[in-house]
């Protein structure tokens, strides 16, 4: 058994003796018994839609579901609010939202847009002011303000994180099978059917994305024209060619890393309900043998790391009584729960503390640059969450759940 002594807010030893404490001039000391104590989690994929869209979810609910469910950290996507985060004038009214209105620490992703992604002074800028890197996304985001981008933008997005070591994270799909998926809402195909949502993001588009992103990844190689730089692709859900490619690119020496999200090792196609647009998300849940070759990725170590997606939004956008999977906004909430998801869903794949440590904690850390968080040792800032592995519950209408709109939620475990 050891010891965690915390003096103003970070780690100050870490003691096997508890008697050694005994005689130390702490004034309070803890004793969880037979809980665990483990490094607080840290969710870099999240959006918390402040400022412009608070009625989604806002800093103070989406926070406060993260401290409920053991998350300390949160890093905030740069589109979902209004305005997107893509300059530091727009980077600013993200922090003032923020101010005295979170109950977590929360660090910020810029953007990588068309209009940025070709001036410098424009990125360096935004970089300057504090984000902890940039997003961009291959397909269109369905925000505005938010426009997709391509291998050149991304090429000169990497070149000026290189001189900033700082990543960039991409959300990998490129919709060219079908251009137009409010195109099978004709008549012919059932739009309450997830099967129908399914045809519109087959895994091809995951697939051609990546194959496009890693034109520009040996880029990000020692000695390559953006040494420093790191490429992060976001919510995989495709583990058959689109993983073959990432692995392909992490032995050539590129700088690539992938994370997954609980929906995607919880759920399977089979299972959703016909108008159960709650699950609606993109890239969409896929079926069982492809959600079975997730988790083995992720118990390999090919698949690096876990992030919620937390992307929240009003029930009357989901289209929850018409069900249309075609129409209803794409997007789960599941903040507060993702800890416990993971770790009973893992069970059956015999995961271990270490593991779930590295997956939310030491790895998401280090994509983030946050050098003082993600593992307890001295030092560090004492972000921790204490609980208990072995106590089951019922997420009933009885649980208390602090996202903005539960009804997004209940039901989804």
């Amino acid at each position: 058994m050891s010891t965690v002594e915390i003096k103003h807010g970070k780690i100050a030893s870490i003691v096997t003796e508890v008697e050694k404490l005994w005689k130390s001039e702490l004034l309070q000391i803890i004793d969880y018994g037979d809980a665990v104590v483990m490094p607080g989690l840290i969710d870099v994929h999240s959006h918390l839609d402040d400022p412009g869209r608070a009625e989604w979810e806002g800093f103070p609910s989406g926070t406060k579901a993260a401290a409920a469910g053991g998350l300390t950290t949160l890093v905030d996507m740069p589109l979902n609010s209004m305005p997107s985060t893509v300059s530091r004038d727009t980077f600013k009214l993200k922090l003032k939202a923020a101010q005295k209105r979170i109950f977590v620490d929360v660090g910020f992703w810029g953007g990588l847009v068309p209009e940025n992604a070709f001036n410098p002074f424009v990125l360096k800028d935004l970089l300057n002011a504090g984000v902890l890197g940039l997003k961009s996304f291959m397909c269109p985001s369905g925000i505005d303000d938010f426009p997709m981008t391509n291998a050149s933008h991304i090429k000169e997005g990497l070149s000026i994180l290189a001189k900033y070591k700082r990543p960039l994270l991409v959300h990998a799909e490129i919709q060219k099978e079908l251009e137009n998926p409010s195109d099978l809402d004709d008549g012919s195909n059932d739009p309450r059917s997830y099967s129908t949502y399914l045809k519109t993001r087959p895994p091809s588009m995951e697939e051609e994305a990546i194959s496009e992103l890693l034109t520009v990844t040996k880029d990000t190689r020692i000695g390559g024209s953006a040494e420093g730089a790191h490429l992060h692709i976001v919510h995989l859900s495709d583990s058959s060619s689109s993983l073959g490619l990432i692995k392909q690119a992490k032995f050539r020496g590129d700088s690539v890393t992938v994370e997954t999200c609980p929906h995607y090792l919880a759920f399977s196609a089979e299972e959703i309900p016909n108008g159960d647009t709650r699950f609606k998300c993109a890239p969409p849940i896929r079926n069982e043998a492809n959600k079975q070759k997730l988790w083995e990725a992720l118990m390999d170590g090919h698949i690096d790391m876990l992030s919620s997606d937390h992307s929240p939004t009003e029930p009357k956008l989901k289209l929850l009584e018409d069900g249309n999977f075609l129409r209803a906004w794409g997007g789960i909430s599941s903040l507060q729960f993702v800890l416990p998801i993971t770790w009973t869903y893992g069970q059956k794949y015999g995961i271990t503390l270490e593991e779930l440590a590295s997956w939310w904690s030491e790895r998401p850390a280090k994509l983030a640059g946050l050098e003082l968080k993600g593992a307890i040792k001295v030092g560090n800032f004492a972000d921790i969450v204490v609980w208990e592995p072995e106590v089951d519950f019922d997420l009933t209408q009885d649980h208390p759940i602090f996202i903005k709109h539960p009804v997004c939620l209940s039901n989804l475990s």
